[in-house]
């Protein structure tokens, strides 16, 4: 059976390279399921998780947006963070978690509302992909 060869990169450099049967990823305008010889294309993703699917199994990885770049035999996904499940440290996401909560809730003017938003977005994401909630 064909496959598709994946990489996910970082600025601080790649956290994934290799091959799966399937690729699915969150992009802005919904979920996208990636198999060989799929058209080329380029999306924006959403903080969520990319699926990797291969020989049955399947491998989270907690991204914070991006692109997603698609060839017929190759998937890049481009983002600022990425972590894969088992990577992830459950107790230090669960605190950002709840820092991001209470810079969301608080009503004080030096809070940028947005960025909190997304910190909670990102940390909710990030405990989602360690617990296999997706």
């Amino acid at each position: 059976m064909p496959t598709l060869t994946v990489n996910i990169v970082t600025p601080d450099g790649p956290v994934y390279d290799g091959q799966v049967d399937m690729v699915i990823a969150k992009t802005v305008t919904g979920e996208v399921g990636i198999l060989p010889g799929h058209i080329p294309m380029v999306a924006p993703l959403e903080i969520g998780a990319v699926k990797l699917k291969r020989d049955g199994k399947v491998e989270y990885v907690a991204i914070s947006g991006g692109f997603v770049e698609v060839r017929p035999q190759q998937v890049s996904v481009l983002t600022p963070s990425a972590e894969l499940a088992e990577s992830i440290d459950a107790a230090r996401a669960k605190e950002a978690l709840r820092r991001a909560e209470e810079r969301v809730q608080s009503k004080q003017d030096n809070v940028d509302f947005k960025r909190a938003e997304l910190a909670l977005q990102r940390a909710m994401n990030r405990i989602n992909v360690k617990e296999g909630n997706m």
